[in-house]
């Protein structure tokens, strides 16, 4: 399957991305558009004003993917309420880990193009994942 979303990949589309390949589908293929008019008609664009896998009321769009696909995964939930902050700095949630993968993401996306950037994060996110996952299994910060 085609997803589109808007060139210039930062925390929200990254994120999306890795848990569109992750946990929705494993072929999925991007495409990054400057315009919504611009999305293919075989994409499911993502990450963009007005479209059903964007930004609704005060959620990201991470966590509308969470709700729409219900991935209800505690680890999941834990990485949204990061991505969540990241992205829109309104203190919601208690998310120490915010502001340094902020900073992370914006730097990887200064190196490369969009490809380049969904390739080198999607690791990123795999560790943090594996990270809140064994913290889940064990009840606390694994060593």
């Amino acid at each position: 399957m085609r997803w589109a979303t808007r060139t210039g990949v930062h925390i929200d589309r990254a994120a999306c991305a890795w848990l569109v390949r992750r946990f929705v589908d494993p072929d999925a293929e991007f495409v990054f558009v400057s315009d919504p008019a611009e999305v293919p008609a075989d994409a499911t664009p993502f990450d963009m004003r007005g479209v059903e896998l964007g930004h609704h009321g005060d959620d990201c769009s991470f966590e509308t993917f969470l709700v729409r696909y219900d991935l209800t995964d505690p680890v999941l939930a834990r990485i949204g309420q990061i991505v969540h902050e990241a992205d829109l700095d309104d203190g919601r949630y208690d998310a120490p880990e915010a502001p340094g993968l902020d900073v992370v993401l914006r730097g990887l996306s200064m190196t490369g193009d969009d490809d380049r950037t969904l390739a080198v994060t999607g690791p990123l996110f795999d560790g943090l994942y594996e990270y809140f996952r064994r913290s889940y299994l064990l009840g606390r910060e694994p060593s």
